[in-house]
């Protein structure tokens, strides 16, 4: 007779098979669950990416729209042309696209050389105590809204440079030829070479803010041994720290230049918002985005399928721009690798 509490081993090996089979449906269950929630995540990650395209299409689709009447009623001579005229309904791209062209390669000239200086003294030559606050004035000047920018040129910038700078360059390369016409008229403040510089100022904080982040990423080993072997810091920089980090150097650059085409209010209120080519960067002038911005809200018919019309043409520009500098960095990347 066996002891009372005592079981039979095979009443626990029955009791084990019952737990195993009632394990199994709620096992099921979630892993059921969990298929759902990866089913749900990709859809939205997917949907998400869809909606950038369709987003992306509708933009397109609606600037193609609403061009087309002045598309058709001027062709390409709209390209080659730089007269504008609201009353007579002639108009020609050809100077807000000059304009654009001029005062992104001023401030590309002079943002490009002063960040990239700037990013090298914060990763190599700073000191430490003044590494942050640098660094928090130059993301500062990242946040400062655009309007600021151009009420601060319009109000300070431009006739500081109309007594100071502008007469000085006027002075040194009035005599020079070709750069003669570059400098010439009278000091206005305003106009092409100050929106240029704003623009810089503007763009300066992106290629230092990228270009501090890529210098970061160079192996402390490959600097070490390069001044192990009696480099100067100059040295270092142009053949270690610079050939890394190109890619992500010049890309920060593209992204630089992609803003400073597109930038409308702070040029709005300083380049003179002219429809003339003038060879003078002194003179006033006009790019694509400020011509949009001063004038869509009183056009209508065809002067706002031209105002439109320039706005396909500012996105066509910044596509091909982008597009070229993916393509420079696909071939650089390349050839790093072979």
């Amino acid at each position: 007779m066996e002891p009372a509490g005592r079981r039979d081993v095979t009443d626990f090996a029955l009791q084990g098979s019952a737990v195993r089979a009632q394990d199994v449906p709620s096992r099921a269950k979630v892993l059921a669950r969990l298929r759902l929630g990866d089913n749900v995540f990709r859809y939205l990650t997917r949907s998400a990416a869809i909606m950038v395209l369709v987003l992306l299409g509708g933009v397109i689709i609606s600037l193609i729209i609403g061009a087309t009447p002045a598309f058709q009623t001027f062709g390409l001579e709209f390209l080659t042309t730089q007269r504008w005229n609201p009353v007579t309904e002639k108009f020609g791209a050809l100077a807000p696209i000059y304009g654009t062209i001029v005062t992104s390669f001023i401030a590309m000239l002079i943002a490009v050389p002063i960040g990239l200086l700037i990013a090298v003294f914060l990763t190599e030559l700073c000191p430490p105590f003044l590494r942050r606050p640098i660094g928090t004035a130059i993301e500062l000047l990242a946040g400062i809204p655009s309007i600021i920018y151009g009420i601060w040129g319009l109000f300070v910038f431009a006739p500081f440079l109309q007594q100071t700078l502008q007469p000085a360059l006027i002075a040194t390369f009035g005599n020079v030829p070709i750069l003669s016409s570059l400098f010439e008229g009278p000091p206005y403040g305003i106009g092409m070479l100050t929106a240029g510089l704003i623009l810089a100022i503007m763009v300066l904080p992106f290629i230092t803010a990228i270009s501090v982040d890529v210098f970061k990423t160079v192996p402390p080993v490959l600097k070490e041994a390069a001044y192990g072997v009696g480099c100067t810091t100059w040295e270092v920089v142009r053949n270690v720290v610079i050939p890394y980090t190109r890619v992500g150097v010049i890309g920060g650059i593209m992204l630089a230049l992609g803003r400073a085409l597109g930038e409308t209010m702070a040029v709005t209120f300083i380049i003179g918002n002219s429809f003339k080519i003038q060879s003078s960067i002194f003179a006033p002038g006009t790019t694509i985005s400020a011509a949009i911005a001063s004038e869509f809200a009183e056009s209508d018919g065809l002067h706002q399928s031209g105002l439109i019309l320039l706005g396909l043409l500012l996105f066509v520009l910044t596509f091909f721009v982008l597009a070229a500098a993916r393509l420079m960095l696909m071939r650089l990347e390349k050839k790093a690798g072979n």
